[in-house]
């Protein structure tokens, strides 16, 4: 049983540090790569491209991190929230409370007889109670109480990390538009790769995702070029 449960929480862990990673990279890799992109098409000169990029991976990993870490502190709210709400249900009106587990053994299968056995055995502690109520009948998990921190960390060091792909050849290349190219290639194997991998955890088409993840961050670092060649003609 022991076993089991620890098998379970970090079964819970995992998918929460995927889906951050997920949520990170995927605009880390992005939007750097149009801002870039945009410059490029504008300016000559790559030191304004890296110092513009690097402003801008601080400013996104900050701002992402702080959504993560409300979206996180929210979900604990909320929970903490219903959670008080199913204490003082259990506390005053506990024969409703009951009703609705004896609802939840009734929809199992199980016979009058083991409901009742089951509906006074799981009432019997209050606490116990309370969670069953929050688990099966609002389907909420207790989360990490330091899920929002670890999620504003994973999240914020995942869009810095992704951000750097595609400004990294700017960094060794003086003239904008070859750094560009380079960018281009790298950045879209990249994201090429990222929607592979993203797509088959999730049970999508590996090939299809990849290729799909690949043209959106395409198409937006080809519309930030040719806006800035627009305005700057």
């Amino acid at each position: 049983m022991t076993d089991t449960y620890l098998h379970h929480e970090d079964h819970i862990e995992s998918s929460d540090l995927l889906k951050d990673i997920v949520i990170g990279m995927s605009d880390g890799l992005t939007v750097p790569f149009a801002l870039a992109a945009g410059l490029s098409g504008a300016v000559d000169s790559t030191s304004v491209i890296v110092i513009a990029g690097i402003a801008e991976i601080a400013a996104g990993s900050i701002a992402m991190g702080l959504g993560g870490f409300l979206a996180g502190q929210t979900e604990q709210d909320h929970y903490n929230s219903e959670l008080k709400k199913e204490y003082w249900e259990v506390d005053n009106i506990p024969q409703k409370e009951q009703e609705e587990v004896r609802i939840f053994f009734r929809e199992l299968g199980l016979s009058s007889e083991v409901q009742e056995k089951a509906v006074i055995e799981l009432t019997r502690d209050k606490d116990v109670w309370v969670k069953f109520m929050m688990k099966h009948e609002l389907g909420l998990d207790e989360p990490d109480p330091k899920r929002a921190g670890k999620s504003a960390f994973n999240i914020g060091i995942s869009y810095a990390l992704g951000g750097l792909v595609p400004l990294s050849p700017y960094f060794f290349i003086a003239d904008s538009i070859e750094a560009l190219k380079v960018s281009v290639g790298i950045t879209l194997v990249c994201l090429f790769i990222f929607g592979y991998f993203k797509s088959k955890l999730t049970g999508v088409n590996p090939l299809t995702g990849g290729l799909k993840v690949m043209l959106i961050g395409a198409s937006a670092a080809a519309a930030a070029f040719i806006i800035a060649k627009l305005i700057e003609g």
